[in-house]
């Protein structure tokens, strides 16, 4: 795994206190899938074909181990990036001395995609930040022609309206334009 597999972008102006911000999440399915996301349109199944999407999330405080939770599953292993995800959290200091995992249940749309062992969590864009950048991320991966939601809604129960769990395109290659589109956009 090259050091591009978890990126971070920090604003200027963040707070020494803790590790917050939003984050966008790399996701490989492997088999065709029909997904139920939790009461999400009554539980109706979705479907969910092989490709690449991504998931736009924040966690205002612990973004560290938010991260962590996204990679680790409820009943099976952990997504195999998880140990690489847990050392860089560790040298980025995102992690209080001492934390442990606590057992993850499943609670957010996205949730229910990372049980699947058919899906891989390959990549992680963390983005430290005071504000919320969740909204405006998602929108700005929407502007892009080659990506779609998934299912208008899912994934953002918190932002009426939008979805935060889109398919892009296939490859490496879109998910370094896309990263480099959104850190370029929040520099501005």
């Amino acid at each position: 795994m090259g050091e591009d597999v978890i990126a971070l972008w920090e604003e200027t102006a963040v707070s020494p206190q803790g590790w917050g911000g939003s984050y966008v999440l790399r996701l490989q399915v492997h088999t065709d899938l029909s997904v139920s996301f939790g009461r999400f349109r009554g539980g109706e199944p979705i479907a969910v074909p092989v490709g690449s999407y991504v998931y736009v999330g924040s966690a205002l405080r612990g973004l560290g181990p938010r991260l962590l939770r996204h990679a680790a599953r409820s009943e099976s292993a952990p997504q195999a990036i998880y140990p690489l995800l847990h050392r860089q959290l560790q040298v980025w200091g995102a992690l209080s001395p001492g934390w442990q995992p606590r057992r993850k249940t499943v609670r957010w749309h996205v949730d229910y995609l990372l049980q699947e062992t058919a899906v891989s969590l390959t990549h992680v864009l963390a983005l430290r930040s005071q504000r919320p950048l969740e909204a405006q991320v998602a929108r700005l991966l929407l502007a892009d022609a080659g990506i779609r939601p998934l299912a208008p809604g899912l994934g953002a129960s918190d932002d009426p309206g939008q979805t935060h769990l889109l398919r892009i395109p296939d490859g490496l290659d879109c998910w370094h334009r896309l990263s480099a589109v959104i850190i370029a956009n929040l520099q501005e």
